[in-house]
């Protein structure tokens, strides 16, 4: 039951970090309307923003990428979960003050806020149950 619940938080994220991946193939003006949607002021051409926001997008997507494959394969890289659940729970904190100090309105920054402080805290307190030693004691009969 936990591995699951564990397998839905890292899954949550895979899709929240793995969606900006589609900014790499947006063209510019496709990528500004977008942006505008979640609130931004129209934004001209600049190539420099244009390079940012591929190499932006192409990080973030990257990171669902990495999340993605720990959902897939937990008791492989159980190790490594607690830190993923740490930098998103960290990101998090990182929207909050900086939404806060910027007094953005609520869409999107309450949802990237609570993404990332939920999933993140859920990934870290959920993280133990990835442990293979752990599971052949909760599961019986698991090898």
């Amino acid at each position: 039951m936990h591995l699951r619940l564990l397998r839905c938080a890292l899954g949550f994220a895979a899709c929240t970090w793995g969606v900006s991946i589609v900014g790499v193939f947006l063209s510019w003006s496709a990528a500004s309307e977008a942006l505008q949607g979640l609130g931004a002021q129209a934004i001209g051409y600049d190539r420099m923003l244009d390079y940012w926001f591929r190499m932006a997008s192409g990080a973030f997507g990257l990171m669902g990428c990495w999340y993605l494959v720990l959902m897939i394969w937990p008791q492989r890289f159980h190790t490594v979960i607690p830190w993923f659940g740490g930098l998103m729970w960290v990101e998090g904190v990182i929207l909050l003050v900086h939404g806060l100090r910027l007094s953005l309105p609520p869409f999107p920054f309450y949802a990237d806020t609570s993404a990332c402080l939920v999933g993140g805290g859920a990934i870290l307190y959920l993280s133990r149950y990835a442990k293979p030693e752990l599971l052949k004691r909760v599961v019986p009969g698991i090898r």
